[in-house]
């Protein structure tokens, strides 16, 4: 098969991890700069323009869209979609994950566990909607926000007005989350390839943070997970429209409730801390199901 990589930076970890699975089961390989390529859109046959020439056409294409890139990179997706390329991730399900307040409804709607969640821009009664979701202490979440980045926790009532008075004056979208204190700081990254979890990990706080994100200092260690936590996170996975997710999970009082679904999961932490050669799995699922035309959407959405 001819299989394309999107991502900025081949050096990359999870890029490269990729990029030897598909060569080492007998694929032809090639890493595209999502920014760098562009597309002929009016023309009755669409296609993707790289270093000055169309691209043949590939089996299947992999996308490792950053969040910072994430219009122009579902742009790209959509492109090679109309060409009949199959994705392994679709590039509506990517957008609809990106974006945290539409995912967190689409999971509401479909009766999975989530934290007491409320959402504002500029809200005329701060101590309403500290009580939506059960008082201080609070997380406030720009909507914007990754790998932890504009996410504060407000441990009292009086610093939880603070803070939404200071981003109503930011003029930002924001959420407020119950903060799951019996998390302990802890949070579950299961790895969803089709239908399966098949790698879980679990990332710690480093102390004096709550905040389990990796790149923030957290550490990263094999657990084994529940059988409602493995049913939570592919039924998270699957309500995004994604084939292959990193879903993270906390585990609360009332059962495991969803965090985020991340549509470009790190390899590297998972990879390490149980072992598992999670990018091999990744091209087996695109054997298995890579065919010409088969996007649920066809570069619709």
């Amino acid at each position: 098969m001819r299989i394309a990589v999107l991502s900025r930076n081949p050096k990359l970890y999870s890029t490269r991890r990729l990029v030897e699975a598909c060569e080492a089961r007998g694929h032809e390989v090639t890493v595209l700069n999502t920014l760098k390529c562009y597309l002929d859109v009016a023309s009755h046959r669409p296609s993707v323009h790289y270093k000055g020439k169309a691209l043949e056409p590939f089996d299947a294409v992999i996308p490792r869209i950053g969040a910072s890139v994430t219009f122009y990179g579902a742009a790209v997706l959509r492109q090679f979609e109309m060409m009949g390329t199959y994705p392994l991730n679709e590039s509506v399900a990517i957008t609809r994950s990106r974006d945290k307040l539409r995912s967190l409804q689409i999971l509401a709607r479909a009766g999975i566990g989530l934290p007491l969640t409320g959402f504002a821009s500029h809200p005329d009664d701060t101590k309403d909607l500290i009580k939506l979701v059960g008082g201080a202490p609070l997380v406030v979440k720009l909507l914007e926000g990754t790998q932890g980045k504009g996410v504060v926790l407000a441990e009292t009532q009086k610093a939880a007005e603070s803070l939404i008075d200071a981003f109503k004056n930011l003029a930002a979208n924001f959420m407020l989350q119950e903060f799951i204190k019996e998390a302990g700081g802890s949070d579950l990254r299961c790895l969803v390839i089709g239908d399966r979890v098949v790698a879980a990990m679990q990332r710690q706080a480093k102390a004096g943070e709550f905040r389990s994100n990796l790149h923030r200092g957290g550490t990263a260690s094999l657990v084994k997970i529940t059988p409602e936590e493995r049913s939570t996170a592919v039924r998270a996975a699957q309500k995004m429209g994604l084939n292959v997710s990193g879903v993270d999970l906390l585990r609360s009082n009332h059962g495991p409730v969803v965090m985020e679904v991340n549509s470009s999961p790190g390899l590297e932490g998972i990879e390490t801390s149980t072992g598992k050669d999670v990018a091999s799995m990744i091209v087996a699922f695109i054997e298995k199901n890579a065919k010409a035309n088969k996007t649920r959407t066809r570069g619709k959405g």
